[in-house]
């Protein structure tokens, strides 16, 4: 699955990065993100991990396999 938006980075739970995607979702990402960047456009491959728990409740998981700046 292949999504576009801007990364965000929250202090939530010690920290995450949240993607605000052109769909009008947001997700918490998890996986490959060590480039990203707050305010960057990016496109994210991955896919929803629906399996995945945490404190942050920024919306669903997203786990990256990768990150491409846009």
């Amino acid at each position: 699955m292949k999504l576009k938006g801007t990364l965000s980075r929250t202090d939530v739970e010690g920290g995450h990065w949240l993607l605000k995607a052109d769909n009008g979702e947001q997700y918490q990402l998890t996986g490959d993100v060590k480039d990203a960047k707050d305010g960057q456009r990016v496109e994210v491959e991955g896919k929803v991990d629906k399996q995945a728990m945490g404190f942050g409740m920024m919306g669903p998981h997203f786990a990256v396999t990768k990150l491409t700046a846009l």
